[in-house]
């Protein structure tokens, strides 16, 4: 035990209720700086000062004055007096000797310690934070709630901050106080934010929220919503972090990245999940990390030309089932591949191998986890607490409350947050559609309409136009993708022409129709022509990216080259006309982790791709390797072609040659750049059969050069060439005065661009 020699016991009486005693004991006391800490009163006519701690570790407990105002020979330990056996002490001093204290504390058969008393300091948050808290604008709330390593008054610690408005008492719970709720309970401040700085809390350590609530006694364990850091699965405590210290290189690409991102730029996206893209075969366990995976991932988007990479969302969850949007650390990089330093090491890496970073959001449902966001504080304080509203019913999860400004200012902020602390450059937000309509996926009586009778989630809609122009005016260059699945219409228009504001609208009604085409056998393509080409009837209406999502390679869907008809060859010859298809179309372009190589099985986050199909041993392997050069021959071929991307969308960098040849089960159609000699002919032939002397309308007369055809034998084709040079005839066909002759081969796809002569 340590020494106490020399301590002063004052004989004055705390005339503190027993009632306050028993609530502070209990983990009642939903005002601890009322009872706890230094208190400065006037009893039976005289001025004294009353220290009081609650500390249910300690044998006893003193009092040791920092700055002595009267009286020196109260300087030494001054020991306080035991009021209750749970460890609750107290000493009255005559006077106001001191402002600022230690609390020396001792237990049997360790050494004291000296420590500041957490309730002698005061509070952190400023109010006219509070006050943009409530108003819905505080943009940079992460640097004010949750666990903030901090300084003050020359004492380390960490600063607790949680918005729970409805509970009767909140306490920091962790390693650092065994989990007991009743050692530190929380100041409350207005808008029901609770604080408390904890000294010598150190970076790492584990702790959640205890919230006992007003709401008929409801108590429950909460993780941080603002954690920047979590414990790794089946864990969910929150984890003291310090996101400092880490020296960021990637000054280059963002100073560049503004052009890289703009609407003119080709963009084509590897979308993957970072868990199931690869083993890591340099260690003991295959898992990946943030940095080995940076480490792989680079030269490999670099190889097949690929300008961005999207991650399936790396936001904290309990779920490896739910892919990663069933989110409970909406500001923590998942524990799973590495710290937080780690996850912008990878962001760092990539950027400065040229390539962007896009993350999956999920600002439309949370999971109902106990340790989670629901019923938060007692209450239904994240979500709406109309289940009719409150509830998505397909996935088992909650809808956060659109209406509310703390809820959209949570959400904002968190967007930002990714944007600024991690240098992300673009968010795909899920699930756009469920968010816009109060009917989504309901039946009649499940819904409850808006304020005009509607079927339009206005406080979804207001919060959408909300980020979307935050971050825009935040972070200009920042991309915004929403996955909408209707024809909401004005999805990437501007807000203030009455849009939703989006960098990007995912283009699923293309992504069905092309792939339930090209599902159908050959003979059946030409009663289906319309599926090829409806798409273009809109292409222009909004900003779009064609994606060939996770979505389409699970559940039963088949991978991509199993959803083709035919033998093997067949299989990989519609893919590659596909693909070929997708890169001529206007938008940009989005694939998902293994159909770059024509991955037989579907997706399985629980393993790996299928990398062995790329092996020297698989008997097979032409195949599939030849099908990654194709896709990355577009990927070069796009980049390097600014008819292929400048104007993505403007109807002026389309023009149809025909799109009624359902007979021959053929498209061909014309892409502009912005110079007038800029021009790319795309031609598809969708059946096995060759075709010989084709002709196709040339919209410029002049010289073309074959720079892309899928039937090439490098690719795994059968090598039907247009090679050299073709020069266009005085032949008028499909409306223009000079024309084409064409070799189209078997389910391909080919793309001729115009050539000058210098």
């Amino acid at each position: 035990m340590g020494k106490s020699v020399g301590r002063r016991r004052v004989a004055l009486s705390d005339p503190l209720d027993s009632g306050a005693i028993e609530a502070v004991v209990a983990g009642r006391h939903g005002a601890p700086f009322d009872v706890l800490g230094r208190h400065v009163i006037v009893l039976n006519g005289e001025q004294v000062t009353i220290v009081r701690a609650f500390i249910p570790s300690a044998d006893s407990v003193s009092v040791i004055p920092q700055d002595i105002t009267s009286d020196d020979a109260i300087s030494k330990p001054i020991l306080m007096r035991r009021v209750r056996p749970e460890g609750f002490f107290s000493v009255v001093l005559p006077g106001t000797p001191f402002t600022d204290y230690l609390l020396e504390i001792e237990r049997v058969g360790r050494d004291s310690v000296r420590v500041p008393d957490p309730y002698s300091f005061t509070p952190v948050i400023g109010d006219f934070d509070l006050y943009l808290m409530g108003e819905g604008n505080h943009h940079e709330l992460y640097e004010h709630l949750g666990a903030h390593p901090q300084r003050i008054r020359e004492v380390d610690g960490v600063a607790f901050a949680v918005w729970a408005p409805t509970a009767r008492r909140v306490s920091v719970v962790g390693d650092f106080n065994h989990w007991d709720d009743r050692t530190h309970p929380m100041r409350m401040r207005p808008n029901g934010v609770w604080e408390l700085f904890i000294p010598g809390v150190p970076i790492g350590a584990l702790y959640k929220y205890s919230v006992l609530s007003w709401n008929q006694g409801y108590q429950a364990l909460k993780a941080d919503p603002f954690a920047f850091a979590a414990e790794l699965r089946p864990g969910t405590a929150s984890r003291v972090w310090d996101l400092g210290g880490y020296e960021w290189g990637d000054d280059a690409w963002r100073r560049e990245r503004t052009r890289a991102d703009a609407p003119d730029a080709p963009i084509s996206v590897y979308e993957i999940h970072a868990g199931s893209w690869r083993p890591d075969t340099g260690s003991d366990t295959p898992q990946v990390t943030y940095r080995t995976l940076a480490h792989q991932l680079a030269p490999y988007l670099n190889d097949l030309g690929y300008t961005h990479v999207e991650l399936l969302p790396i936001m904290e969850h309990p779920f490896d089932g739910s892919w990663g949007y069933q989110v409970t650390g909406y500001f923590a990089p998942t524990s799973r591949y590495g710290s937080p330093q780690d996850f912008m090491y990878f962001v760092d890496y990539l950027h400065q191998h040229g390539i962007g970073v896009i993350l999956d959001w999920a600002p439309a449902h949370f999971p109902k986890d106990a340790h989670g966001l629901a019923y938060f504080d007692g209450s239904h304080l994240y979500e709406h607490a109309d289940p009719r509203q409150g509830e998505q019913l397909d996935w088992g999860t909650l809808v956060f409350n659109f209406g509310r400004n703390e809820v959209r200012n949570f959400l904002v902020s968190n967007a930002l947050f990714w944007l600024d602390r991690y240098h992300i450059d673009g968010l795909r937000v899920d699930a756009v559609a469920s968010m816009l309509y109060l009917d989504y996926s309901r039946d009649e009586g499940q819904w409850a309409p808006n304020r005009y009778g509607g079927r339009e989630n206005l406080e979804a809609i207001a919060f959408l136009r909300e980020c979307n122009s935050v971050v825009h005016a935040r972070v200009p260059h920042a991309l915004t993708i929403a996955e909408e699945s209707t024809a909401w219409p004005g999805v990437t228009q501007p807000v203030e022409d009455g849009g939703l504001g989006f960098s990007y609208k995912w283009n699923m009604g293309w992504m069905h129709d092309i792939l339930q085409y090209f599902h159908r056998e050959a003979v059946h393509r030409k009663y289906h022509q319309n599926e090829m080409t409806f798409s273009f009837m809109y292409a222009f209406s909004e900003r779009f990216m064609l994606p060939f999502s996770h979505d389409e390679v699970v559940h039963m869907k088949g991978s991509m080259v199993n959803k083709m008809p035919g033998d093997h060859w067949q299989k990989f010859a519609n893919l590659r006309a596909l693909y070929g298809f997708m890169y001529g179309h206007p938008g940009k372009k989005l694939l998902f982790m293994g159909g770059e190589f024509a991955q037989w099985a579907e997706w399985n986050f629980a393993g790996f791709l299928d990398w062995g199909l790329l092996d020297e041993h698989n008997p097979q392997v032409e195949r599939h390797r030849r099908l990654r050069e194709y896709v990355g021959r577009l990927n070069l071929t796009m980049r390097s072609t600014p008819a292929l991307h400048e104007l993505d969308d403007h109807p002026e960098g389309f023009e149809w040659i025909d799109g009624s040849d359902a007979a021959q089960s053929v498209v061909s159609f014309a892409r502009w750049g912005r110079e007038h000699d800029d021009l790319v002919i795309v031609v598809g032939n969708f059946t096995p059969v060759p075709r010989y002397d084709y002709r196709v309308g040339a919209p410029v007369a002049g010289r073309y050069w074959e720079i892309v055809n899928s039937d090439a034998s490098e690719y795994g084709g059968s090598g039907v060439l247009n090679a050299g040079i073709r020069e266009t005839e005085a032949k008028a066909a499909h409306g223009k005065e000079h024309s084409l002759s064409l070799t189209l081969p078997p389910l391909a796809t080919i793309m001729l661009r115009l050539t000058r002569d210098e």
